[in-house]
């Protein structure tokens, strides 16, 4: 048996933040805001691997109204998602996901990403693509005032 999810998060780009894509620090001049460190990409997957399980979203299980997730390590909560998704015996086959950004360049950053998220939910880095494009200057994103990422997971059942 199979299930895709699919999931999709945007943040604002704003000064005095760090700027973290799937648990990857990158140096840039702004940063992504959120209650917790607004990995975009991260959350991205944590909402495809619930959705596909029908099991909400992540403001279901990490609300941005409770303190305890202020400033949260979104690889941590990566991890905690991943343990609901084994527990209920699914696996990840494979993951495609897309970061929408005009700067910084996130290409060299790719390989980094894909080891981190491989490493939070122990799966081969062959099952994680992850592309970065433009929004060619068009929209928020353009205007480089946000970063977006969408993902589509295809899991498993580890019981059949």
């Amino acid at each position: 048996m199979i299930r895709i999810g699919n999931g999709y998060d945007l943040h604002r780009l704003v000064e005095g933040r760090k700027l973290i894509l799937g648990g990857v620090k990158i140096e840039h001049t702004v940063g992504l805001l959120g209650h917790s460190d607004a990995d975009v990409l991260t959350h991205s997957i944590m909402d495809a691997l619930l959705g596909a399980l029908s099991l909400g979203d992540i403001g279901h299980y990490f609300p941005p109204t409770d303190p305890q997730w202020a400033g949260a390590d979104s690889i941590k909560l990566l991890k905690e998602v991943y343990k609901l998704v084994g527990d209920r015996g699914w696996c990840v086959v494979n993951m495609d996901n897309v970061i929408v950004a005009e700067r910084p360049k996130l290409k060299p950053h790719l390989p980094a990403m894909i080891d981190s998220l491989a490493r939070a939910m122990d799966i081969n880095p062959d099952q994680i693509s992850i592309k970065a494009t433009t929004n060619e200057k068009l929209d928020a994103i353009g205007r480089e005032e946000a970063i977006c990422a969408y993902t589509v997971v295809l899991l498993e059942s580890i019981n059949d």
